[in-house]
């Protein structure tokens, strides 16, 4: 199966910018399905891990509050081309995906 998270960085000055698009229904709980007329489950992201080289440098928790397929973008220091980028997320039914890039 293909991941579910999109990747991207890049690297000027010692400083990485990452990007990372997952995608993900992030269902609130209160939305109704037009054709049954009950809600849809809530589904959502509850945790995003980055690490590099195996070093976590970023983790949020997520509530149902943020949009379907989140984009998720930040800066760090004291990288360089060739260190690796590991995303993780994990959602409220115990789902979970991974994805390892290198800068």
């Amino acid at each position: 199966m293909a991941s579910t998270i999109r990747l991207k960085s890049k690297t000027r000055n010692n400083i990485t910018t990452v990007r990372a698009i997952i995608r993900h229904p992030m269902e609130t709980g209160f939305r109704i399905d037009n054709e049954t007329g009950e809600r849809v489950p809530q589904h959502y992201i509850k945790k995003v891990l980055v690490k590099h080289n195996a070093k976590i440098i970023f983790s949020c928790d997520w509530s149902r509050a943020v949009s379907k397929n989140p984009y998720l973008s930040f800066m760090f220091k004291n990288s360089k081309i060739g260190d690796k980028i590991e995303i993780t997320w994990f959602d409220s039914k115990d789902n979970t995906d991974s994805l390892e890039t290198v800068i």
